[in-house]
């Protein structure tokens, strides 16, 4: 194989280092090795460098992953274009090692990430602009960072770069006695994160006890729950194998962090060994909550038959909801009644007085004293407890999270299978009784990146939307609330007279049209006497060619429209299909092409996006009919619908878009717990459509909307306070927006 690299000394032992990484790496391995060596020979720092990297190249690949192999060699270019030359070979020398220690591939890019960003946050700039000195502190990390990963985890590593970078950045001498370990603040903020019992001592223990239990023989993988992209970060398996946190205290009751790798290992282990994969796909969210919670119950109801001790670790390692914490009319409550329902089933002196809980969990242990059991016997009892236990509050946007969490348990990735994945493609379902089937005219979800404004990235195909078109229902009822408001039709009517373009283009060749194309004609008529087929399209029209305008109507269809106002007891809902539907009866009068779409959500996994109208359709009695059929309920996720109005928008022929944002609150879901979250989510939306060139405006109806929107919407919003006069401002605020 070529190699294009001018060192002698590289030259001199190339064959042989091939020949090693061979036996290591895979054909594309080995490209990806050769790939990294030449970038490091191309960087001109000397033939050290790529011959320390040719040695542990094989090791790493060993330890994580062959892909990492590139990944280390880019970052090593990285360090070389920044004035810490010097750092390059202690990087390299120290980092086999590192990958030894933390034996998976996410932790040591997270590694490399931090030595990325302690290069650029530690480098001294002089004028301000660029960094022009070496980083005072970035060697003696290096030599450090083996022996720190042998008493911390990656987490525990970044907090303590965090903290000496925050303290002593100001002072070149302190920053490189914080990170040599000489200063007394370095020792004390490393004895600080030195605690808990890191995976990687206790890996060797743990794969006996998996092997004499359960005749497991599995890799176990650390990951860090400070750097995993999952919102939930809990254990897992896979075909991989299976994933651990890096790290778990000792608890207060006694529970060491031993006993908790052993709770996460015999759980998994029963699932693998009792659990059947259900179809998920006609199961909504908090039916599969309640499933998961059952199926927990179920394998360990027989792990304890087997191993009665485990009853001890699971007890102390399971939450205790106190009952009645919860209020349910203000918070939803479904993660707190299961998690009770979870607990009663395991504790026999759980002391819940419940009447639907304690039935629940005396029909569970009917079902496993039969024997026998299966995870669709869950499916069925999860099923009936939501239907039974459903409030309307469970909608809600603030839920209970309190002693809801169960740690040791994994994410039951594993429980669930989709018709998609399945190779019977004339697999079907009918939907029970409990559940409603999805419209025919449903599409596959599209999946939008969420902006995360704590790490400051994305994550990428984080929230489905799955979009329809809206169900009907009376069209007349729209044309009832138009005559309702004929006099403010009127008014603006006249101000629509003085909006309206003067200026028209005439369009040939139309089948219908306001008048007769002379010409084509007379063509026609000789075509036809003449035994041809005569062109239909003989009239002309005309168009405004001085108003080009695009618009998307957005409308918020969460559970907060079904709120009351004024005294006349309409709804928040009632009010905006009013305005709506002056809104879009002034559009069409204008000529300008628009469209109207509604939104809700029920977790990232279920963005609900409505067709309400299409830019090709007219206002009409089939749009009229849709308008007339909308309903509140779910939640808010506005970046993600924002985007998907915005796939269809940016589309459209026209010199200005607008997208007409119309909610009546923040947005909000109930699987964020951060009410910054979606708010700064939301936020980029507004970026990311500014780029395209379609101007957002949100129209908001909350009064207290002045605490949030202005960040989300800059000076693009409205306010107002009186929901009521809300059909008389839209329209008027539309045409003031699009003079």
């Amino acid at each position: 194989m070529e190699v294009k690299c001018s060192y002698r000394e590289v030259q001199a032992v190339l064959d042989d280092c091939l020949e090693e990484v061979s036996e290591v790496l895979s054909p594309a391995g080995v490209k990806e090795f050769v790939d990294g060596l030449e970038l490091l020979c191309m960087m001109g720092r000397g033939a050290e460098p790529v011959l320390v990297y040719m040695e542990e190249a094989a090791e790493i690949a060993r330890h994580t992953s062959e892909k990492m192999v590139y990944s280390v060699a880019k970052t090593a270019y990285q360090i070389s274009r920044s004035p810490n030359a010097e750092a390059i070979v202690p990087f390299l020398q120290g980092i086999a090692e590192i990958a030894r220690r933390l034996e998976e591939s996410k932790l040591l890019q997270g590694y490399l990430d931090i030595v990325l960003e302690m290069v650029e946050r530690t480098s001294i700039s002089i004028h301000g602009s660029h960094a022009t000195m070496a980083s005072p502190g970035l060697v003696p990390f290096l030599h450090k960072a083996p022996m720190l990963l042998g008493e911390l985890t990656i987490g525990g590593l970044k907090r303590w770069m965090d903290y000496g970078i925050a303290q002593h950045s100001h002072h070149p001498d302190h920053l490189a006695e914080f990170f040599s370990l000489e200063s007394a603040d370095s020792r004390a903020v490393m004895q600080r994160e030195r605690h808990g019992t890191l995976l990687v001592d206790v890996e060797r223990r743990l794969d006996l006890f998996d092997q004499a239990l359960w005749r497991i023989d599995e890799n176990l993988y650390p990951y860090s729950r400070m750097l995993d992209e999952r919102s939930d970060p809990r254990p897992y398996y896979d075909d991989k194998g299976i994933f651990l946190p890096d790290v778990h205290d000792d608890l207060d009751n006694g529970i060491t962090g031993m006993d908790q790798y052993r709770a996460a290992l015999a759980h998994m282990a029963g699932h693998r060994r009792w659990t059947a994969p259900v179809f998920a796909d006609n199961r909504s969210p908090m039916q599969r909550i309640a499933i998961e919670i059952l199926e927990d119950s179920r394998i360990e109801y027989l792990l304890m038959q087997e191993y009665p001790g485990l009853r001890r670790l699971f007890l102390a390692l399971h939450p205790k909801p106190l009952e009645g914490e919860c209020n349910e009319e203000t918070e939803s409550c479904v993660r707190h009644r299961l998690t009770m329902l979870s607990r009663a089933i395991l504790d026999p002196d759980h002391g819940y007085r419940n009447p639907v809980i304690l039935d629940f969990v005396r029909q569970f242990h009917e079902i496993m004293e039969k024997g026998g059991t299966t995870t669709m016997d869950m499916e069925t009892l999860g099923i009936q407890f939501m239907a039974r236990t459903r409030l309307q509050s469970d909608a809600l946007p603030n839920v209970w999270f309190k002693d809801t969490e169960i740690s040791y348990r994994d994410d039951n990735r594993n429980l669930w299978q989709f018709y998609e994945l399945d190779d019977d493609e004339d697999f079907h379902v009918e939907p029970t009784e409990l559940e409603e089937a999805e419209p025919d005219d449903a599409l596959p979800p599209r999946h939008y990146p969420e902006w995360d404004y704590s790490t400051q990235t994305y994550r990428p195909d984080w929230a489905s939307v799955y979009e329809t078109l809206h169900p009907a229902g009376d069209a007349a009822y729209i044309d009832t609330l138009l005559r309702k408001h004929d006099r403010l039709a009127k008014q603006i009517k006249r101000m629509l007279d003085m909006l309206k373009p003067q200026n028209y283009q005439r369009v040939r060749y139309q089948e219908e049209g306001s008048e007769l194309d002379l010409d084509i004609a007379i063509r026609s008529l000789i075509d036809f006497k003449s035994g041809h087929d005569p062109d239909p399209r003989i009239n002309v029209s005309h168009k405004h060619n001085d108003r080009n305008i695009a618009v998307t109507i957005l409308l918020d269809l969460s559970e907060s429209l079904s709120q009351v106002v004024g005294s006349n007891g309409q709804t928040i809902l009632d009010l905006e299909q009013e305005a709506v539907s002056l809104l879009a009866w002034a559009i069409e009068q204008l000529g300008d092409n628009f469209s109207i779409a509604g939104f809700h959500s029920n977790t990232r996994h279920e963005v609900r996006y409505y067709h309400i109208k299409g830019f090709s359709e007219h206002w009409n009695l089939d749009v009229k009919s849709r308008l007339a059929a909308m309903g509140a309920g779910y939640s808010t996720r506005m970046g993600a619908a924002m985007r998907h109005a915005a796939h269809y928008l940016e589309h459209q022929k026209a010199d200005k878009k607008l997208l007409l944002v119309l909610t009546d609150g923040e947005p909000s879901d109930i699987d964020v717990r951060d009410a910054r979250h979606l708010i700064e989510d939301s936020r980029m939306a507004v970026r990311e459509l500014d780029q395209l060139d379609i101007y957002s405006y949100c129209i908001n109806l909350d009064p207290k909307a002045d605490e949030y929107v202005a960040d989300i919407f800059g000076k693009q919003y409205s306010i107002i306070d009186n929901i009521e006069s809300l059909p008389e401002k839209l329209p008027k605020l539309f045409l003031a927006l699009t003079k």
